[in-house]
This record gives structure tokens, sequence and C-alpha cells, in this order.
């Protein structure tokens, strides 16, 4: 590797055997069906690069380019995602009694969702390698993501969706140009019908989740912004809306990175993994002590994106819950609605459903004395809530235009 060096990336790892593969050409997962990892030259990544350096430079996620994977400049491809605002929640955390509450806020993200960080590593990544075609099962987001990533690079793409996804993630695949079919199904379904299709066509990768390494790296910067964001510490417990559980098993690689590279120290945070009652395979794992979940039967929840029966990293997601002493915890449809509904009205924050699971999920974790109050919390919303409109019922009055508004209401 030259002196001068844009990325640091040394070689992928098997998660489960350690056995190392090479990072220079396109991969899959390992060769034990597991997903690979990104390892980093982190000696050398210490030796050259400080925290303050990192903070001059322009607040976006390639702020950590020796920590991803792309080796040169020329191949980011980038519409600015990264450095979303955390939040203080004053009122609403002391409403729940936690009140040094945040929140990491990835609404404000290229396509509104989180999913655009993995989207802007990974194809920057497959058309450093070569590849002109990306193909993915999704629930919505992601594939919405990749798309607009996808054309961004000057690549093809091709997504499948289950065809309850939410109806403006299609637009978003639409218009982008991608090739967009509905499956009468669940992702899995999707994600059968797409790797059929990879193999019959030349070029493209197969890109689902955790079927390639570097969409795990682009959301690691969710955990690099939060310890910089709160001057290089962690905070006590960081919850996440967990499905496939990419966002959970990065900000864990990023902790551990940051520990070993000397810019964090300290107790890791708590990791919270948090599911849907109608979906919980990892909340069940847990519970019962096993390392790997078992399919979700009859999966269904408004928090679609969360909808994901049976994942590939489940193992992965467990281990960094456990590692951390952390929990994970199911809540149910009414309550992340309500949680939507109060976070809004309190902060004026509108949040996915994936995320309002998170804030169901503090007040549970409140009650139950599994989070004492005086810890530094964040949760992870995903994306924005103007995603999902059918959340939030409308029933307002139509007046005429002679019509008259009424006095103001009582204060709430």
């Amino acid at each position: 590797m030259p002196t001068a060096f844009f990325s640091a990336l040394s070689h992928l790892e098997c998660s489960r055997t350690g056995a190392v593969s090479d990072a220079d050409v396109v991969q899959g997962t390992s060769e034990a069906g597991a997903p690979l990892l990104a390892r980093y030259d982190l000696e050398r990544v210490g030796a050259t690069v400080s925290r303050e350096e990192i903070a001059g430079r322009a607040p976006d996620l390639w702020r950590y380019r020796e920590l991803l994977p792309v080796r040169e400049r020329r191949h980011v491809i980038t519409l600015g995602e990264g450095m979303t605002p955390l939040l203080e929640l004053r009122r609403y955390g002391a409403s729940v009694g936690v009140p040094g509450l945040r929140m990491k806020d990835e609404g404000l993200i290229p396509t509104g969702t989180f999913k655009a960080r993995g989207a802007a590593v990974g194809v920057s990544r497959a058309a450093e390698l070569g590849v002109t075609g990306i193909a993915m099962p999704t629930n919505g987001n992601a594939g919405a993501a990749w798309s607009v990533y996808a054309a961004r690079a000057g690549l093809r793409s091709l997504i499948a969706m289950p065809v309850d996804a939410p109806e403006i993630t299609r637009t978003e695949c639409v218009v982008s140009g991608a090739e967009l079919y509905l499956v009468d199904g669940l992702i899995g379904d999707a994600g059968k019908l797409v790797a059929a299709a990879v193999a019959e066509r030349d070029g493209f990768q197969e890109v689902s989740t955790l079927k390639e390494p570097y969409r795990l790296e682009g959301k690691k910067t969710m955990g690099y912004e939060i310890v910089e964001q709160l001057g290089w510490r962690a905070p006590d417990v960081i919850l996440y809306p967990t499905g496939g559980g990419v966002g959970i098993i990065g900000i864990y690689k990023a902790l551990l990175e940051m520990r070993e590279l000397g810019w964090l120290t300290g107790d890791l945070p708590r990791l919270v993994a948090v599911q849907a009652t109608g979906c919980a395979p990892i909340v069940e794992a847990f519970e019962r002590g096993d390392s790997e979940s078992v399919a979700f039967p009859d999966a269904r929840t408004v928090a679609f994106g969360i909808t994901v029966p049976k994942a590939l990293g489940d193992f992965l997601v467990l281990d960094a819950v456990r590692r951390t002493e952390g929990t994970a915890i199911a809540v149910t449809d009414e309550e992340l609605l309500a949680a939507q509904g109060a976070l809004a009205r309190i902060e004026g924050a509108f949040v996915c459903p994936e995320g309002a699971a998170c804030f169901a999920a503090v007040d549970r974790l409140r009650a139950s004395g599994w989070l004492r109050g005086d810890e530094n919390v964040v949760v992870l919303n995903t994306g924005t809530g103007l995603k999902y409109p059918e959340t939030v019922p409308v029933d307002v009055p139509t007046l005429p235009v002679h019509g008259r508004i009424p006095g103001a209401p009582q204060a709430r």
C-alpha cells in the first residue's frame, strides 16, 4: 500500500470461521455461507490519522475514509450522505423518565432513510471492482436507496420487493430507472427470485443484506458519528430497530474499531435490538439463550422495514447484544404507533414506525427498571415518517369558503 492512502482496507474475514478472503475481487458470502467482514490496517490508521484531523473534514460519512473500503477517491459515489443530527429530546425524555435521551435522526439523509449509507459505500465499491449491475430483494427503503445510487454511478439495478412494501419506495425505484418487480410474498421470497435472476445475468452482483461485505461498512459510520458527536465518548445505551440487523452489527463493529484505535475508551454502550411482536425472531432467540434465530412464522407488522423473519446475520446481532450486556425487546404495533404520535406532538419529530418502535422500547425498559433513568441513551430513528403516511390517519373538518374556524381548543 502506498504511503498516502485513501483506504486502509486489508482483507475480508469470514464472520464464522475467521478465514481470510481477497478484498479486491467481487465477493459474496464466505465459503461457510456466512457474511464477510472488512478488516483494516488499524495500526497504520492509528499512526497516521487523528480525531482532530477527522474533525476538520467535510461533514459526511466519507470523513472516515481510511476505515471504509473504497480504494480511490475518484470512485466515491455520493449524494452528501452522513453526519445526521444527534438531537436532544429533553421534553420527551422527561415524559418517559429518561432525561438524557437523544435521537440520531437518519430521516434527513438522502432518500430519507439510513439505507443511503450502505448504498453509498456498497455501490461505490461495486463500481470500483467493475460490477455493472446490482440486484437485491428489499422491504422497500434499501431498494430505493441502492437504485438511486446505482443511477448516480451509471450502474443498472434490479429490485424485487413485497407487494405490501411502502408505495413511495416503488416510486423511487422507478424514477431512478430500476428494473422493479413486486412479489406476492415476503422479502425471503423476493430473495429467491433475485438470486435466480443474478445467476443468469453477466456483470450483476447480488447485494442482499450481508451477502456482500460493504453495505455493513456504510452503516457502521452511524457508530463513528455518534461517538464523535458526543466528543469521542460513547453513550450508555443505543437502541436500534432490528430486521436484517446490519445497523446494529455495524455500530458494534465501529465501536470495536474505535477502541482498538484508541479513539474510544471506557465501557461500550449497551446495545438494544428492538423488534415488533409481529416479527420478533431475534428477541425470541435472545430470550431462549440461543446463538441463532428460528424463522418467525406469519410475520407482519406496520414497521415494515423490520419484517425479516430470519436474518442471515442473526448470530452477529445476538453476539453484539450479549457482549455489550444489552438486551432484545419487542413492542406491539399499537405501542410503536402511540410513541410515533407522542414524539411528534412533544418534539415535532415525525419518525418512521421502525424508529418509533425504539421509543416505545425506551418506555418499556424504563418501566421495567432495565433503564435506571440516569443514562445517556441514543435512539436510532432510521428514516423519515413521511415515507409512511398511512401510519397516521388524517380525519379533519372541511370548512365552506364562508365558514368560520371555531374558537381555540383547550391547551393540551
